[in-house]
């Protein structure tokens, strides 16, 4: 596959960007393997905007509390549990749905078909990522495992090692300084 913005091949199908101007890939690959359609993309004859479905999500969420607190307290009364899970469900659902519906009106585009938030991170991010050429590597110094070897003779041995007094440079310096 070549990048669509520069034009350049692929090196592996394992990697996401572009090697040289670090588009990102996945999906234009998206793309090709499904035929010119993004994967889990809406139909096109919903033309709802990331906004109008945010508020219905909350409202929905709402009208569910409507559903699981009574179910739930009537679990509670059959099966002698605390009922202050059905107050919590209530709580839950009402003041997320409430919350959905806030971050739907503050955040969310009202124009149908706009890019959301997340997608707006995500090709800024691509955008702003500097491009890594392979001529700038490193050359590879790993040695295969193959040929390894063991080392030879007793470098595991420390005893001969004879430990540096830490007073000893000092008393030479002041042995130094009395000659002098």
């Amino acid at each position: 596959m070549f990048c669509p913005q520069c034009g350049h091949q692929r090196v592996s199908e394992e990697t996401n960007y572009c090697s040289k101007c670090g588009f990102l890939l996945t999906a234009a690959a998206d793309l090709i393997r499904n035929g010119g359609t993004l994967p889990g993309a809406a139909p096109p004859s919903t033309n709802l905007s990331a906004r109008k479905r945010g508020v219905r999500q909350g409202i929905f969420l709402m009208l569910l509390t409507f559903l699981v607190a009574p179910l739930l307290g009537a679990l509670s009364v059959a099966f002698r549990f605390d009922p202050s899970l059905a107050g919590a469900a209530t709580v839950l659902f009402l003041m997320g749905g409430l919350m959905r519906i806030v971050y739907a009106k503050m955040f969310e585009s009202p124009v149908p078909g706009s890019a959301t938030v997340e997608d707006k991170l995500l090709t800024t991010a691509g955008a702003n990522m500097i491009p890594i050429s392979p001529a700038s590597l490193p050359p590879v110094s790993a040695k295969p495992a193959d040929q390894y070897f063991r080392p030879t003779g007793n470098w595991r041995d420390t005893n001969d090692l004879a430990p540096s007094s830490v007073t000893e440079n000092t008393t030479k310096l002041l042995s130094d300084d009395e000659a002098a």
